[in-house]
């Protein structure tokens, strides 16, 4: 498992880094979903939404999806609930989880991503992994998933995802959470595999390293490019869905974005530029989006309150 991480050398340039995450992600996504190509794709019926162009076109194999995880396939962010699952675990501190709690509630929140806060986080996440086996982390995730993930997956992304499946076309989560996590997700969804951050290991063992940078923001963009390119895919032919403005540059690659549950910034965007909207939030509830994840650990480490309180005072 390799969370948030940041021990690329400064010198290298943010489009280098970016560079090289998104190959190693891809190249991870690959190798993950040839091991998995006898467990068949879900070939299901589903119902399909009325009053669109039929889409996606089935039988279409130079078409795929690229599906963002936290708030869009997910309610929530996956790090964190893999946090509180190796909190449980006695893998680190209280002190260590309302800090992480904190820093998710930051980013969600007030829509910042300070470098310094970010270097922190990622830096605290690799520390808590390093020097584990890779085997022992993905065991401990497939337990993870189904305590504190598997009910917080929405209904609506994932019929948005069987539909492509059905049109028998490969459907790929891309998330800046670490691989593995990401994998075990999309095994347990019946999707074809997932693009994520790639943390270094020498013999099975987690170094503390990161491969690039974490597959975030332009580095999902150059990941899906690089899938794409080794996939022999028409990326006018495909789609992508996100809820966050950060995934802009994924979204523009595509012919078919589609932004899902957005924030602000890209519903603003998705608006002027007539992409697709869909919104499974209601109420109260899509006001708050982004808060389970956090929330949830912070009531273990008694970290909630700050973050409650600054999201009360910019409403």
């Amino acid at each position: 498992m390799a969370a948030l991480g940041w021990l690329t050398p400064r010198r290298r340039s943010a489009t280098a880094r970016s560079v090289l995450a998104g190959e190693a992600a891809a190249e991870a996504a690959r190798k993950t979903s040839a091991a998995d190509d006898d467990a068949a794709l879900l070939t299901g019926t589903s119902e399909d939404a009325p009053a669109e162009p039929v889409f996606p076109v089935a039988g279409d194999v130079r078409a795929a999806a690229f599906f963002d995880l936290d708030n869009t396939v997910m309610q929530g962010a996956a790090i964190f609930h893999f946090g509180r699952g190796l909190y449980k675990r006695k893998f680190f501190e209280r002190r260590e989880l309302t800090r992480f709690a904190w820093q998710q509630a930051w980013f969600r929140l007030a829509g910042v991503e300070d470098p310094e806060h970010m270097q922190d986080a990622r830096d605290s996440a690799l520390s808590i992994v390093k020097g584990h086996r890779v085997s022992e982390l993905m065991s401990i995730g497939e337990e993870i998933y189904d305590e504190y993930m598997a009910d917080r997956i929405w209904p609506g992304t994932r019929a948005l995802a069987q539909a492509h499946l059905d049109a028998g076309q490969k459907v790929w989560l891309v998330t800046a959470a670490p691989v593995e996590t990401a994998t075990i997700i999309a095994r347990r969804l019946g999707l074809t595999g997932a693009l994520g951050t790639v943390a270094e290991s020498v013999g099975g063992v987690y170094t503390g390293r990161l491969v690039g940078e974490p597959l975030h923001g332009p580095a999902k963009a150059e990941a899906v490019r690089a899938l794409a390119a080794a996939e022999d895919l028409d990326l006018d032919r495909c789609a992508a869905y996100s809820d966050s403005h950060n995934d802009i540059p994924m979204l523009s690659l595509v012919g078919h974005p589609y932004a899902i549950n957005p924030d602000t910034k890209l519903r603003k965007h998705a608006r002027a530029r007539d992409w697709r909207l869909r919104d499974y939030r209601t109420g109260r509830k899509a006001a708050k989006v982004g808060i389970p994840a956090a929330a949830g650990v912070g009531a273990l480490a008694g970290g909630t309150a700050a973050a409650v309180a600054l999201h009360r005072r910019r409403r």
